[in-house]
């Protein structure tokens, strides 16, 4: 720690964090969740376990007079075997809301994934610190946005000034649900995944349950929604499903019917968007499973391909295009009673022309 600085730690709590649904104590400080614990107790699968606890859109919110902020954390970073070591996470400061600093994470834990497998094997580490300065010396907004791709336990926080809660700006709220898209996977910055630069854009507070391979229709996730404050909902639904080969037509579109009815009986006038799956060649006619490329792997690329036969989709199996089809059947249906349910097809966000253009890593 640097010592030119009269620090003040603040003791963390749960009224600093916008973007959680809930916040765990650890033995070392606060681990934010995007589900809440009777959620995650009737979770058994252990992607979404992880992908829940890495805090994609979650940011630390107060004010303060202070010209230097430290703050402690213990992480909890992935790698998989065999490739180079995955980029340190990012943490990104706001001040008043215009980007002000950004700082890579030292230290944690190495989560170890084998893809042959899926086994993982943690090697743990220290506490690391991110220390921003220069900050402006008048009372403002900061935001520390974390990592949105590595577990992240707040340890402590440390400043030259003293430190409040900041106050509700009265902006309304998104709540938004997805797949790794959503999630943010691979994206330059936890400011950088799409639902934080819309957000920001569009001056409203995020949260963001993007579950990177884990937008499954899970009645637990509705359950969430539903009971979460929002002055706008948006579902993005499809691809993981396909991915898993996790269901077939015909649970499929009264999966998606119950997710729906779910969230209403929490919201029943909110504005919600269903948003069906942006252009994914492998599986645009292709049903699922999808797996990795063992061919690629063995050269050190991490692709994967699709595993099932086009052959079987008359009998129920789910290719994105099926599911555009049936999100947008059941929309239709339902906005008769229902004005304030809207579809967007995910295609004329991101179809075969932008693959083609803008090809995703």
């Amino acid at each position: 720690m640097h010592t030119e600085h009269d620090w003040i730690t603040t003791t963390l709590t749960a009224d600093l964090l916008r973007g959680a649904l809930d916040v765990e104590r650890t033995e070392h400080g606060l681990l934010p969740h995007r589900l809440p614990a009777r959620a995650r107790a009737q979770n058994t699968n252990a992607q979404l376990a992880m992908a829940e606890a890495q805090p994609s859109g979650v940011r630390l919110v107060f004010r303060t007079a202070a010209t230097a902020v430290e703050l402690d954390t213990l992480r909890t970073k992935r790698d998989y075997t065999g490739f180079p070591p995955r980029p340190d996470g990012l943490y990104d400061l706001l001040v008043d809301g215009v980007p002000a600093g950004r700082a890579e994470g030292t230290g944690g834990n190495v989560l170890t994934v084998d893809l042959a497998t899926w086994a993982g094997e943690v090697t743990p580490g220290p506490v690391g610190t991110v220390r921003f300065t220069g900050l402006p010396a008048r009372e403002k907004d900061v935001e520390i946005w974390l990592p949105h791709n590595e577990t992240t336990e707040l340890v402590a926080l440390r400043t030259d000034a003293p430190v409040t809660p900041a106050a509700d700006r009265g902006r309304r709220v998104w709540l938004h649900h997805g797949s790794s898209i959503s999630h943010g996977s691979d994206a330059a910055s936890p400011t950088a995944i799409w639902p934080a630069i819309a957000a920001l854009r569009g001056g409203v507070e995020l949260v963001n349950l993007g579950f990177g391979g884990s937008a499954m229709l899970d009645p637990f996730t509705a359950r969430a929604m539903r009971d979460a404050p929002a002055d706008l909902i948006s579902v993005k639904t499809g691809i993981n499903i396909v991915n898993a080969d996790a269901m077939r037509l015909r649970a499929f579109g009264p999966a998606v019917h119950g997710f729906l009815d779910t969230i209403r009986d929490g919201h029943p006038d909110t504005p919600l968007l269903l948003v069906s799956p942006i252009h994914c060649a492998i599986h645009e006619d292709t049903p699922g499973p999808t797996a990795p490329d063992s061919e690629e792997i063995g050269k050190g690329r991490l692709t994967f391909a699709a595993m099932g036969d086009p052959a079987e989709t008359p009998a129920g199996k789910l290719t994105l295009t099926v599911i555009r089809e049936e999100l947008a059947r059941i929309v239709e249906q339902r906005a008769a009673d229902d004005p304030n349910l809207h579809y967007l097809d995910g295609l004329a966000l991101y179809g075969p022309k932008d693959a083609a253009a803008h090809p995703l890593p």
